[in-house]
This record gives structure tokens, sequence and C-alpha cells, in this order.
């Protein structure tokens, strides 16, 4: 029999056109696995409504077609239930397609909902919104707000806001408690990671798994202009654990208590919160479509495998990867360097 499948379409989300996205799966899905239908939103939320009214009407797949707050939409509403995520990875960020090694390229996306590999995996709340790549306080929930009233969306614009912002933001003091005790550390961020990336290939827990039932907590100390370019550096090249700065523990739920209310976010969209926060992981909550080539796709080749078809069918992700990490550190040197010669 086949499977039904729903493709959520945000026409707004990311940076570039998606007019071309309904003929590309008329022409790539698997009919022959396939019954398929394809809805746009219309307004915000519109995407949870829609996933939820899918899986209530018994579809086996829903596709979250754009960036991470489609696809929050969109898993939000289907946790706990016998409907699985996909992602068509349309957004300026794809974080949680990019932890799940699903292409940027969508006709090889397309290739992983045909394949049709579905794992059960782990999802988190913080005081009650679903995220499902990551959450935090501090720096990164200050700069997504700031981030969510610009505008304009892209990688520049998000270096731009970062560094505007840096030298303003006042670093707080945190309390957080698990179940090994109470910690207080000072810090420029908080993130409860449930996978490793916020997006754009920026790795703020780079050894996070989405199927251990636990979260990855990295706390961020206090660092100066000059120690940044080095941070984001690490960000990029996954070495972030490394870093003196940087506090990273694994836990199942997490108290945090800060100094006031303040922002929070999940998956990069910001909100007012209280004090006191509550982040819970759900261990294996969602079911979700991934890449059954993830596993070879991490190994690195040798010499003769270097030549091989699946090296060249991988090739324009891995330019892709590169050109969006290049273009970030290339600004962030940019600006570190007019300021330097002030």
């Amino acid at each position: 029999m086949k499977k039904k499948i729903l493709f959520i379409m945000n026409p707004i989300s990311g940076t570039s056109s998606k007019a071309g996205i309904p003929g590309l799966i008329a022409k790539h899905l698997d009919m022959v696995k396939f019954d398929y239908e394809v809805r746009f939103t219309e307004y915000a939320g519109h995407g949870a409504e829609m996933a939820q009214k899918a899986s209530s009407e018994g579809f086996d797949i829903v596709v979250a077609v754009g960036g991470d707050g489609t696809v929050n939409e969109v898993a939000r509403s289907i946790v706990h239930t016998d409907t699985a995520l996909a992602i068509l990875p349309c957004g300026s960020g794809n974080g949680l397609a990019r932890h799940l090694m699903i292409p940027m390229n969508l006709k090889k996306a397309i290739d992983v909902i045909n394949a049709c590999e579905i794992h059960d995996l782990d999802y988190g709340l913080i005081n009650g919104h679903p995220f499902f790549c990551t959450c935090g306080m501090g720096f990164d929930a200050y700069i997504s707000m700031k981030f969510a009233e610009a505008g304009k969306r892209g990688p520049v614009t998000y270096v731009e806001s970062v560094l505007r912002e840096f030298l303003k933001y006042k670093p707080q003091t945190y309390e957080l408690v698990d179940d090994t005790g109470t910690k207080r550390y000072k810090a420029f961020i908080v993130s409860c990671a449930n996978a490793s990336q916020y997006g754009n290939n920026a790795y703020i827990a780079p050894q996070a798994s989405m199927s251990d039932g636990l979260m990855d907590v990295v706390v961020m100390e206090p660092f100066d202009f000059i120690e940044a370019s080095q941070i984001a550096i690490e960000m990029f090249s996954k070495t972030l654990d490394k870093n003196s700065k940087i506090k990273t523990f694994r836990c199942h739920e997490l108290h945090i208590h800060r100094q006031g209310p303040g922002e929070i976010h999940f998956d990069g969209d910001p909100v007012m919160e209280s004090a006191d926060v509550d982040v819970v992981l759900k261990h294996k909550g969602i079911r979700v479509v991934v890449n059954p080539n993830a596993d070879k796709s991490q190994r690195k080749p040798n010499a003769l495998q270097s030549i091989t078809a699946d090296f060249f069918t991988d090739f324009n992700d891995v330019r892709s990867d590169i050109k969006s990490t290049t273009r970030h550190i290339q600004a962030l040197n940019k600006v570190l360097q007019r300021k330097l010669n002030l």
C-alpha cells in the first residue's frame, strides 16, 4: 500500500524563491511508494495546524519545506504520533536538516524521502515550547530577538546583528540545577542542544546526539572581542567544545534560574519568559525520515574512495557548506579588522 505524504511549504522562509519546488517534487518523488499533496502556509502557525490535521487524517509523513521555523511548526504538531517528519531544507540556516545530513540539494533531499528510512528521535521542551535542534538564553536568544525584528534574512544579516550587539550585551549569572546538583556560572550563553548546531554549520554542541535521551548543555563564559574570532572559527570547525571558555555537561532535565525575565529561544524563535526556565528532553518522541547514508557520509574517504561516484554525488553539498562557513568567517574577520584599526 502506498504511503500518504503531505508537503507543507512556507513560501516566504529562507532567501530564495520556491516556485519550482512543486514541479521538482512531481518529477522526483517515487510515485510507486507515495500518494502526495502540497499545501502552502498562509500565516504564522498555519504549518502547525496543517500538520496536526494531516496526522489526524492518517498521513504517514509530513514534509516541512522551509527553514527551521517551518520545521519546528510542523514537528511540534506530530510528536508522539505515528506520522513522521521529513525535511526539504529551504531556510537561511537549516540547522536540523544539516545535523541530520539531509542534502541541501533538493533533488537529493527528495531521494532521502524516497528511501523512507524512519527513526524515533528525541526532542525537547523549554518552558513548554518544543524544540528539535537547540534552545537557550543569553546572547543567542537576545540576538534571535534582534534578528527577528530586522526584517532581512540570511547569514550576512545575522553576522551584522551579532557584531553590532556584541559590545552592548551584559552577561548574567545563572543557577543551573540537574540531578547531580547545582552549578552557578556567569555566562554569555546557556544553550541546551538536542542536535549539534544552530544552522549554517555553526556547531554549538559538536558531540550532541538526537537519540541518546540527553541534551548537551553548553555554557559559554564571558570573553572579549579578540577571543570572539577564535570562538567563531571553532564553532564552524566543530571544535568549540575544546575551548577553555566552554563548559559542557549532559542531562535529561534542567532547571535554570537567572537574574530576571528575558528572552529565550527555541530553534531560533525568540520569546520572553520569566526568570525561571525548565528544560526537559523527551526521548524518542518524534518519528523522523533520516538520511540512510549519513553514517557513510561521516566517514573520511581514503584515496580510492575519493574518486568514486559517492564523492562526486556529495561534492556540491560539501562545496556549499564550505562556502557558507567561509562567508561567515570572512564577514567576521573584516569587522574585527575594522575594530582593531580604530
